[in-house]
């Protein structure tokens, strides 16, 4: 286990619940048609591994959802939760498909879910996306009627920008429950939530950001290039010219990260629980989760946050 800072336990927006600075995102797992669950050694005892490793490095947060690998995500943790030598927080989300049009296909929706992950309760129940046509009160009275049925200790949202997060903390609050976060797509390669106040809001009103894709899929790693684009999918949102200009942000990762004897990767993520998010990067295998974890147990200083902020301002 690393040797973690007293940082590095936060609290789950305004609930005693604490969770590490870092989770990880349960995205990949179960998920066959984006990341090649099944093939190349992504095996459930691979997955197994990884969450393992992740909670023995001081990991104690996940993230998952019903849309991950159609359910198998959730069940996949649910089969290996019992064999967890350590306690874990467990995050979830409903997705508001259009035919879904009442309060009660939430509380539906999150029974399933509680089925797949073998528990009667989760730590934190969060709406997937703000889609149309269902109003956000409505949806936050969704949540508010699963706290109050035991069914979540805490709610929060995902993909919300800043009015949107607004809305849904007031509806929360005419409930008496708190909004406890919101899970945005937040990096060096994204940072809209920064520029357009949402971060700052979230810390001056003790909503936990929740960072999804803090390493840009995998191009912050450095494992990619203009010569070497991501597989799949993923190659034609990230694809050369892109890869181009990233190219001096991944060349300053790296030299960070030789100073602090760690990788571009570790760097990236510090960078995300710098700027007061708590970022939930994959984890395909045993490797993987224990470089994740590696971003713990130590900060950049406010010169480097500083001069790879500058360095994503060019892209």
């Amino acid at each position: 286990m690393n040797h973690l800072l007293p940082e590095d336990r936060i609290y789950l927006g305004q609930s005693d619940i604490q969770i590490s600075a870092l989770g990880v995102g349960a995205w990949a797992w179960g998920d066959r048609m984006f990341w090649g669950y099944g093939k190349g050694g992504f095996s459930d005892a691979d997955i197994e591994a990884a969450f393992k490793a992740s909670l023995d490095a001081g990991v104690n947060f996940v993230d998952t959802a019903e849309m991950y690998g159609r359910g198998r995500s959730e069940q996949l943790i649910g089969q290996m939760l019992p064999r967890m030598e350590r306690p874990v927080v467990v995050a979830t989300k409903f997705f508001p498909w259009p035919y879904r049009l009442t309060r009660g296909r939430l509380l539906a929706a999150l029974r399933k879910s509680l089925e797949r992950l073998r528990l009667q309760q989760v730590d934190l129940y969060q709406i997937h996306w703000p889609f149309p046509p269902v109003p956000i009160e409505t949806w936050m009275q969704a949540l508010a009627d699963a706290v109050e049925q035991g069914l979540t200790r805490t709610v929060g949202v995902s993909n919300y920008n800043l009015q949107q997060t607004k809305r849904a903390q007031a509806a929360l609050a005419a409930r008496g429950i708190p909004l406890a976060s919101n899970q945005v797509q937040y990096s060096l390669l994204m940072r809209k939530p920064e520029r357009e106040g949402l971060l700052d809001y979230c810390r001056e009103h003790r909503i936990t950001l929740i960072a999804y894709s803090p390493l840009g899929q995998g191009v912050l790693t450095g494992k990619y290039s203009a010569d070497n684009p991501p597989p799949g999918l993923r190659g034609r949102r990230y694809n050369r010219s892109y890869l181009e200009r990233v190219s001096p942000l991944l060349e300053l990762l790296r030299e960070i990260a030789s100073a602090h004897h760690c990788t571009p990767a570790q760097v990236a993520l510090n960078w995300v629980i710098c700027k007061g998010a708590v970022p939930i990067p994959g984890a395909k295998n045993e490797r993987q989760a224990i470089d994740n974890a590696g971003a713990l147990g130590w900060r950049l200083s406010k010169e480097e946050v500083q001069a790879l902020d500058r360095a994503s301002d060019r892209i």
